[in-house]
């Protein structure tokens, strides 16, 4: 599916040159935090998918490739990460093609691998500036790799908010999770945080993946208490796979896609109010398969779930914050 993604977006080489680097944003999320396998409950972006795009990068001649998120921990383990099918993982991945390509792979948890940060400004919030990393600011090239889900804060998360794992989990935190309370908290609240980082570092190419993911009040699937996995082939017989050189015009068409309304996700129309992307689906050419033959009602995130959150999540976010929910 990624390859064919690409070649309808016209070909890899149409986004990468020969020589150029490129930073490829996954998405780790409980990777190193919970027990059990994230890709199976739909919360971390499928290696099959990221492998592939860094292989077809690496083929389009690129001098490096670094696969990498901050996500929550200093460390992962990419061999406990596998595909969806179990052959496979990033670390063996990534073995296989620096035996074809040479050393020009790398997987980086950012917080622990590649804690280097740059300061950007953050001009529609009180926090003045932003830090993020500098691997992906100094990249080329940026691809956005996302498990498109709902969430409890932000309605939903797809290549946009996939961008807030280029910021560093630090600052205030509660034991493991060092969380990035101060964005939850600053004017414009984390919508126009996670909108002033795509400002800065303005993705070249997203992938969003609807195929096995979360619904109800993610992002985590915290085992049927108030979200849940779900599986697009359950509702459509296929998995799906959006692919845009706009970020937010993928995330609107994911968005119609789970039949919600992206002019209703405040980071959505913000980002279109705000020049960075396309959110009107008569101003969105599709490639493909129309919207409604994809179609699937997915459970949106619900503030009434939050009540059977266990009590020793209630100040980790998004959990901590009972009013984003129904921000519009």
């Amino acid at each position: 599916m990624t390859r064919k993604a690409l070649n309808m977006a016209g070909g890899i080489e149409s986004i990468v040159n020969p020589g150029e680097s490129v930073f490829i944003k996954v998405n780790m999320m409980t990777v190193g935090m919970i027990p059990g396998n994230s890709i199976v409950r739909g919360e971390s972006t499928k290696p099959e998918i990221a492998m592939t795009l860094a292989e077809e990068c690496l083929r389009a001649g690129a001098s490096s490739v670094i696969v990498g998120d901050a996500a929550q921990r200093n460390h992962f383990s990419w061999d406990s990460v596998p595909s969806l099918n179990g052959d496979t993982n990033y670390a063996l991945e990534a073995a296989r093609l620096t035996g074809l390509y040479g050393p020009r792979l790398r997987l980086a948890c950012l917080m622990g691998d590649s804690p280097d940060w740059v300061e950007v400004p953050s001009p529609f919030t009180n926090l003045n500036t932003l830090k993020i990393a500098r691997a992906a600011m100094e990249a080329d090239r940026l691809f956005s790799v996302a498990v498109f889900k709902t969430h409890m804060t932000t309605k939903v998360t797809g290549a946009l908010k996939n961008c807030f794992g280029l910021s560093p989990a630090e600052g205030i935190g509660v034991g493991a999770v060092k969380s990035r309370l101060n964005f939850h908290a600053a004017a414009g609240g984390v919508h126009q945080v996670l909108l002033d980082i795509i400002q800065a570092v303005r993705p070249d190419f997203s992938l969003v993946d609807l195929s096995i993911c979360v619904e109800g009040s993610g992002p985590a699937n915290s085992y049927g208490l108030f979200s849940q996995t779900v599986n697009m082939r359950d509702h459509i017989g296929d998995y799906v796979l959006v692919a845009s050189a706009d970020p937010v015009a993928a995330d609107a068409t994911a968005t119609r896609i789970i039949m919600h309304n992206p002019e209703e996700v405040r980071h959505l129309r913000l980002a279109w109010e705000q020049g960075l992307g396309q959110i009107h689906e008569d101003k969105i050419d599709i490639i493909g398969e129309p919207i409604h033959t994809l179609a699937a009602r997915w459970q949106p995130a619900a503030l009434g779930a939050k009540l059977l959150i266990p009590e020793e999540w209630r100040h980790i976010p998004p959990y901590c914050c009972p009013n984003s929910v129904n921000e519009t």
